[in-house]
């Protein structure tokens, strides 16, 4: 009974946020780059994908994790329309978060569609093959559904669910104490500087970690997925999986490129969610490595973290 309390209260503040859309992008969000990568404007080319009806833009709710990394040197370009070997030509990252098929947009139900044709995988794994870095990022459903496809081409396996802790409400957090956020080369840095210990996220997906990749973020014990046919409603037809030792991100190399994937895209900007306006996301009082986390990432995918 205690557990089905929990996830109801779970459910009823996440999906108040979510349904209601009430959430915005937090633009006085400005944490100290003391060590930029790039002089200004000078850093490689990173495009943010817009042409597949993303729920999270450059100029919208993305525009914290655009300012951030631009700070940090980088040019960074929305990207709309699609894939295409032309039309990723002088792209050096590509960041895509929360794509969404047209149909799935306002239909946060069963079936999920690709966001994706076929061809735009294609071109997206070529492209990585060839030395591009992809950076990946889907929620929950619909969003995980909606890039399985274009996962798969890089042999994960995303899952269109809720990962959720059934003992604690309220963000995830993954610590390098206990071992849920990993001693890597990304969470390690450039340098003892820019090391990583606590990472926070907001709900989100997860996804077992394939053969030749590595785990950023791991669950503990009280995780479970909560699969369903519908958003944010759990009743008597939804499956519960455990995914202690699953991922809600990753990182692995392809080819002469690189690629980043993670099943949480709230991690990566900062926001106001509700009436009330609650910093989610890199604002977070719980999350203030998060930034940090970001910009490793984009260095690892650069190239500067060897």
């Amino acid at each position: 009974m205690k557990k089905n309390l929990l996830i109801l209260t779970l459910m009823i503040f996440y999906a108040s946020l979510a349904l209601s859309g009430q959430q915005i992008a937090d633009t006085s969000y400005c944490p100290d780059i003391k060590n930029p990568a790039y002089a200004a404007g000078k850093g490689p080319v990173v495009y943010i994908d817009e042409g597949h009806n993303n729920f999270h833009t450059m100029s919208g709710r993305y525009k914290p994790f655009a300012t951030l990394v631009q700070r940090d040197g980088y040019r960074v370009q929305p990207c709309s329309g699609t894939f295409t070997e032309a039309s990723l030509k002088g792209c050096r990252i590509l960041v895509i978060a929360n794509a969404l098929n047209e149909v799935n947009v306002q239909r946060w139900y069963k079936p999920v569609f690709s966001a994706f044709t076929a061809d735009e995988v294609a071109a997206v794994q070529e492209w990585a093959n060839k030395g591009g870095s992809l950076f990946l990022i889907a929620d929950h459903m619909p969003m995980g559904g909606a890039a399985k496809d274009l996962a798969a081409a890089f042999g994960f396996s995303f899952t269109d669910g809720f990962a959720l802790d059934t003992s604690l409400p309220g963000p995830s957090l993954f610590c390098r104490a206990d071992g849920t956020l990993s001693d890597n080369i990304i969470t390690s840095g450039r340098g003892s500087g820019e090391k990583v210990d606590t990472i926070a996220t907001f709900t989100g997906q997860a996804f077992p970690v394939p053969d030749g990749a590595g785990s950023i973020l791991q669950f503990g014990d009280n995780y479970q997925l909560m699969l369903s046919d519908t958003a944010w409603v759990f009743d008597a037809t939804t499956k519960y999986t455990k995914i202690k030792g699953w991922s809600q991100a990753a990182f692995r190399t392809y080819g002469k490129g690189k690629v980043v994937v993670c099943g949480e895209a709230a991690m990566f900007t900062a926001q106001l969610a509700g009436p009330q306006k609650m910093p989610a996301g890199m604002n977070s009082p719980v999350a203030k490595e998060n930034y940090r986390l970001l910009l490793n990432i984009m260095h690892w995918l650069d190239g500067l973290i060897k």
